[in-house]
């Protein structure tokens, strides 16, 4: 039986969008709130700005424009979407997903949809998942999106977070291509053990035995989270390029989730790869979850560096502790 790794991909990446709120939070601003300054900020996580939603804005109305960016810039039909997956750690409601409001909202007649939990990995999880329904024959067009109000889980009394975090949403189109395939290997992984340094309380406020403080806001570690990131993609890229048959070398851009630059510096440098060759998104955006990567993308391209043909490798991590990974052909 033949191992996902040498199973042909028949999905192509078609089509990208995103938004992100008007409202700008600066580090100027945040000076104001908290125990900070702009230049502690600056150095020690990259991020300037962040976009904030307003009260009665969620992530579902997001994730909505941020597909209707992607429709009006590359003129493409999501009438016949079969398969709607959101990435979000900030749902709407428990239930209904926010995959159903985009799919009510949008019009889409006749696609199923399902939300994602998997933290700032989401993204790159659905990627692969929309990668293998359409592989397998099970759909034929699937919407991915990665949308998250942070803001609205995020203590502004925490110096320790609530510089980090900001809102936005990115959207790509998946479609079945038996030619042109994006997807050119792929990993996920997790670490139970480690859910204890990032987390938001919800229904239980217990987790491996330890009682949890946060009242339903972010709590992290920043210690332990950079030791996890900066271990796992060191012993993950060098794997996943040697499973793919491929060099660093011949790779063009490195998307890692933008958490904070430190993490992509110390990444980088251990596994030899030059930081200008990176895309991140977080510095007038913020750390946006299940969205930073999708941005990195949509940034990319309207910045000029993204270009057809481009060898890229898409890498997520966070809370969990979950990593999903994704090499691919740009081929918007």
């Amino acid at each position: 039986m033949l191992s996902p790794a040498h199973i042909q991909s028949k999905a192509r990446i078609t089509a990208i969008g995103s938004y992100v709120p008007e409202r700008i939070l600066s580090n100027a601003d945040l000076e104001r709130m908290v125990d900070t300054s702009d230049e502690w900020i600056v150095q020690r996580t990259g991020i300037r700005e962040r976009r904030i939603a307003p009260p009665d804005v969620f992530t579902s109305d997001l994730c909505v424009k941020a597909v209707q960016n992607m429709v009006e810039q590359f003129q493409v039909s999501i009438a016949d979407v079969d398969m709607i997956l959101v990435a979000t750690t900030t749902p709407d409601f428990p239930f209904p997903s926010v995959a159903c409001l985009v799919q009510e909202r949008l019009g889409i007649p006749s696609a199923g949809a399902l939300d994602i939990s998997a933290a700032c990995a989401g993204f790159v999880y659905a990627l692969n998942l929309a990668n293998g329904l359409i592989t397998s024959g099970l759909h034929r067009k699937v919407l991915v999106i990665g949308g998250e109000t942070l803001s609205k889980v995020t203590d502004y009394s925490d110096r320790t977070t609530c510089i980090l975090f900001g809102d936005g949403a990115g959207a790509a189109l998946v479609e079945k291509d038996e030619h042109q395939p994006s997807f050119l290997h792929s990993v996920s992984g997790s670490d139970g053990r480690a859910g204890i340094h990032l987390y938001r309380t919800g229904i239980s406020d217990r987790l491996n035995g330890v009682c949890l403080s946060g009242e339903g806001n972010i709590v992290q570690n920043g210690r332990e989270v950079f030791k996890l990131a900066v271990s796992t993609l060191n012993r993950e890229i060098p794997k996943l390029m040697q499973e793919a048959g491929m060099s660093l070398d011949e790779l063009d851009w490195f998307v890692p989730h933008s958490a904070n630059i430190r993490i992509i510096q110390a990444v980088c440098e251990r596994i030899g790869f030059p930081m200008e060759k990176t895309l991140f998104s977080a510095e007038y955006y913020g750390n946006t979850s299940s969205a930073t990567i999708p941005l990195a993308l949509h940034l990319g391209l309207r910045e000029g560096k993204l270009k057809k043909g481009n060898t890229v490798l898409l890498h997520g991590f966070g809370g969990g502790f979950v990593h999903s990974a994704s090499l691919i052909t740009w081929t918007v």
